[in-house]
Formats: structure tokens, C-alpha cells, sequence
């Protein structure tokens, strides 16, 4: 059964134009951290919530009627965390998260839950959730202990120029689809800023291949109207050095692979 919240402190997006993404309760929120006022602490989804929220306020400053903006559904699978609804709610609020739905659902109908409420992204510290929801064409991406320590003044995501690649073969047709209609979104939304102070970052990286690669990458998300902020060809070196230097909040790769690797 698929319960679902509104959070009337929040003013809802319009449905046609916003970019939905889906974050897991327990990747935002630390139950094991509750104050005396049943309040949750903070987990490793907090600071990306506060730098999309931060990139809507900057798009709402540019343009009041502005309504290409982050829609954040807050999603709950974990059977305590479901006794604890009220606690989730109150946390959200307490903490002035900008989401917009709760969902409450259990592990089997979850996937079907992202796709009722059009979700375009969906973050979770659990790979096989992850993969779980990539399978039904949702494009998926892991949270880890990393994410805690970035910056929320600013999004910085980055993008694996491998899984943009025509020549990459290892996508479905469904995963190659969510990645592109994602990106063109993200690319939209950081042409309304300026090159410099803007809240949203994008850098792309390729992993394999040379410059020729990283040139068939850069192009193909141009074609998709993405101009990128950063690019690197990594030629088969780990990723784990340019990743601590970036600090992203998140990584749409080709695997599900957290921000560690």
C-alpha cells in the first residue's frame, strides 16, 4: 500500500515542468539522532536537499513565475521509519526542507511508487535499490558518507561523459533516455545563471578513452543543451583523486558507482 503526504508548508510545483526527484528518507534523515522533541538529525542526503533547494530560490529570484524547478519527494520503504511518519513530517518542517510529497510505501510496490509521481531521479544509499529502480528506466544514483561533507551552497553534479557516449553500449535504451532527458533539464536550468556565481555546477569526466572520447561525450550532451562547467579525461586513471577534488553531490555513471570509487 502507497501512502502519499503533501507538505502544505510547501508551495507544489507545477507537475508539467518540474525536475522530480526522489530521495529515501533514511539518506536525509539519521533516526538514530533524534532529539527529545522526536526530531531526526541530519544524514547524508542533507546538504544536496539544501543545494537544490538553494538552486530554486536563485531560479525564483531570477524569475518569480520560474517554473522549472526541483521537485523533492521524500520516499519511505523502511518499515520502522513508516511507524514513525509523524517523526519524518515534523523533521522535514523542523529542519525547513523544501519537500514537496512524502511517500510511504513498502520494499515491493516502491518502484512503482517513483513512476506514479513521474520521478526523474531517484537517490538512495542502497545499490540494490538503486538497481532496482534503474531496471524500470529511472535514473538512479548512490548516496554515500561523502555526500555529507559537500558544500550546500552550490549543486555540483557530475556527470560520466562514458555513459553519454553514443558508442557506450553497455546502456539500455530506457537507461540512455533517463540520462539524456535528465541532463537536458539540468542544462536548462544552468543556462538561467551566468558563468560565474551560479548555485548549480555541472563537470563532466570521462573514464576511459583520450580526448577523443571526452570530445565525443562533450558533444553528444551539447546536442542534448548541456554546456558543462568542467571537463576531464581521467584515460583510465581512478577516479577517487579528481572526485575528492570536486566534492559532487552526486554521480550519474554508467554502474552505480558512489562517490568513493
Amino acid at each position: 500500500m502507497v501512502s502519499i503526504v503533501q507538505n502544505t508548508d510547501v508551495k507544489q510545483k507545477d507537475a508539467n515542468r518540474a525536475v522530480v526527484v526522489a530521495v529515501t528518507s533514511r539518506a536525509v534523515f539519521n533516526s538514530r539522532a533524534e532529539d527529545d522533541d522526536g526530531v531526526y538529525g541530519e544524514s547524508v542526503a542533507f546538504p544536496l536537499l539544501r543545494s537544490m533547494q538553494k538552486v530554486n530560490e536563485r531560479l525564483l529570484e531570477e524569475n518569480p513565475a520560474e517554473s522549472l524547478l526541483f521537485d523533492i519527494v521524500l520516499i519511505t520503504t523502511d518499515r520502522h521509519q513508516q511507524q514513525q511518519i509523524l517523526c519524518i513530517i515534523n523533521s522535514t518542517k523542523h529542519h525547513g526542507l523544501e519537500v514537496s510529497r512524502f511517500c510511504f510505501c513498502n520494499e515491493e510496490d516502491f518502484t512503482e511508487s517513483l513512476l506514479k509521481n513521474s520521478v526523474q531521479l531517484f537517490l538512495s544509499t542502497d545499490r540494490n535499490e538503486a538497481l532496482q529502480v534503474s531496471q524500470k528506466g529511472v535514473l538512479s544514483a548512490l548516496l554515500d558518507e561523502n555526500s555529507a561533507s559537500c558544500p550546500s551552497e552550490q549543486l555540483r553534479v557530475l556527470l560520466c561523459g562514458d555513459a553519454f557516449s553514443q558508442s557506450d553500449a553497455s546502456l539500455t535504451l530506457l537507461s540512455r533516455q533517463a540520462a539524456q532527458s535528465f541532463s537536458a533539464q539540468l542544462g536548462k536550468m544552468r543556462q538561467r545563471f551566468g558563468m560565474f556565481d551560479s548555485p548549480l555546477w555541472i563537470t563532466v569526466v570521462t573514464s576511459h578513452g583520450g580526448r577523443e572520447s571526452c570530445g565525443d561525450s562533450l558533444r553528444a550532451l551539447r546536442s542534448h543543451g548541456v554546456s558543462v562547467d568542467e571537463a576531464y579525461c581521467l584515460a583510465g586513471a581512478p577516479r577517487g583523486p579528481i572526485l575528492s577534488l570536486l566534492q559532487p553531490h552526486f554521480l550519474l555513471s554508467e554502474s552505480f558507482s558512489g562517490l568513493q570509487d
